[in-house]
């Protein structure tokens, strides 16, 4: 008779691979885009973006997987591997690290930096700070315009590709757009645009 713990270790351990299989598969799928033709996708970025990208990176390779390591040793120390949830949460863990470093040097890979000497000044692009008048809210509004890849709209960084970023670049002080947004049309003045 086949030790029922062994099997079920071994099940568990099959089941894993699997999906880390296809979490792989999802996210190169991802990162490659809907343009499969075309080749991997550019992500525009500033220097701060990839400097931001490389230490995270970094992060994960050194501290992380050594912490989860030592996490997944701890819970192979609890035994039996069925009912461990401790062991289940290091594996879950693990997977999404190992998955979020295959995106970060897929997104490294394929980055473009901006060269701030090539872009026009007072012309607004990707590392702008464009100063707005937004008349729907009627207050100033401060965005910087970044890649897609380091778009944080809570701290009103805004990507080249979203519906507000799109509008503005290339767009000079005193310029007026409207662009549609989830909550309808907003409407924006451009008032200053400057570099870090």
């Amino acid at each position: 008779m086949r030790n029922t713990t062994a099997g079920n270790n071994e099940l568990k351990f099959f089941n894993f691979i699997a999906v880390l299989r296809i979490v792989t598969k999802l996210i190169n799928k991802n990162l490659k885009g809907e343009k499969e033709m075309s080749g991997p996708k550019k992500y525009v970025m500033t220097y701060e973006g990839i400097r931001k990208l490389e230490d995270e990176l970094e992060f994960l390779k050194t501290v992380k997987r050594k912490d989860i390591t030592e996490k997944i040793k701890v819970a192979l120390g609890y035994g039996d591997l069925t009912e461990n949830s401790e062991y289940d949460e290091a594996k879950n863990e693990q997977a999404f690290v190992e998955g979020r470093i295959l995106q970060l040097e897929n997104m490294l890979r394929n980055a473009s930096v901006i060269d701030e000497n090539e872009i026009e000044q007072g012309v607004v692009s990707i590392g702008s700070i464009v100063k707005v008048k937004d008349y729907v809210f009627d207050e100033e509004v401060q965005f910087y315009i970044v890649g897609s890849a380091e778009a944080d709209p809570l701290a009103n960084k805004i990507s080249n590709e979203s519906p507000v970023g799109r509008a503005l670049v290339g767009k000079k002080a005193g310029a007026i757009i409207e662009v549609t947004v989830p909550d309808g049309i907003g409407k924006y003045e451009v008032l200053e645009v400057s570099r870090n």
